[in-house]
């Protein structure tokens, strides 16, 4: 039996919507990375952009386990001689745009490199509960009930 390779002309994309509010960070993250890439599906393919679109909502109501809030720290660099910067967890869910913690998270988790930035292209998420993608009806996607370590 030859094995299956998808092409990209018959990839079928759907789109789901997550509610984040009471899911831990990582679970939460690692199920997004794995709907983006598409490997849930039997059709996988490795080179192709075969997952689905993901919207998540309610981005500033996501759980960190432990002290992560206060002791998780996020690194970077301005580019100027002794410019590393740095901010923690808890203040950027209470910053202007508390959905970096979770596009951050996600994003380390799907590969680097042309095919990781398209598949970040297909993942959308918004700090309180309104999105724009309703024409695209969307399915509701319980992550919650997955597996009961998932929400806090």
């Amino acid at each position: 039996m030859k094995t299956y390779s998808l092409k990209p002309a018959e990839v079928v994309k759907k789109w789901f919507v997550i509610d984040a509010e009471g899911l831990v960070l990582g679970r939460l993250a690692s199920i997004v990375a794995n709907r983006l890439r598409g490997k849930h599906k039997p059709t996988y393919t490795p080179h192709v952009d075969c997952g689905d679109h993901i919207i998540i909502v309610n981005a500033e109501k996501v759980k960190l386990t432990g002290n992560k809030r206060e002791d998780k720290v996020y690194h970077w660099h301005t580019g100027h001689p002794g410019g590393i910067k740095e901010r923690t967890a808890a203040k950027i869910l209470e910053s202007k745009h508390p959905e970096r913690v979770i596009s951050k998270a996600v994003e380390r988790m799907v590969p680097r490199g042309p095919l990781g930035r398209q598949q970040m292209s297909n993942l959308r998420v918004y700090a309180g509960l309104e999105h724009p993608h309703v024409a695209q009806q969307p399915e509701a996607l319980d992550v919650a009930s997955l597996n009961p370590k998932n929400a806090r």
